[in-house]
């Protein structure tokens, strides 16, 4: 995985829990999942947008109109 070892993954967990504490942790995990869901739902609505786009010119370029 990215040429991340065991040790280097424990490391970083011990740095993050030296910065953040434990009871901040939470918090810190559930801020990073909306920012997933938000940014997953942003690139789901491009791709919608590009397809019906690309539709309306398959449309275009086989000659049907509304």
């Amino acid at each position: 995985m990215f040429g991340i070892g065991t040790q280097e993954i424990i490391f970083i967990v011990l740095i993050v829990l030296l910065f953040f504490g434990g009871k901040k942790i939470p918090e810190l995990m559930k801020g990073l999942g909306k920012g997933v869901r938000s940014f997953k739902e942003g690139v789901k609505g491009v791709e919608n947008d590009l397809s019906v786009k690309d539709e309306k010119d398959e449309e275009k370029k086989n000659g049907k109109t509304d």
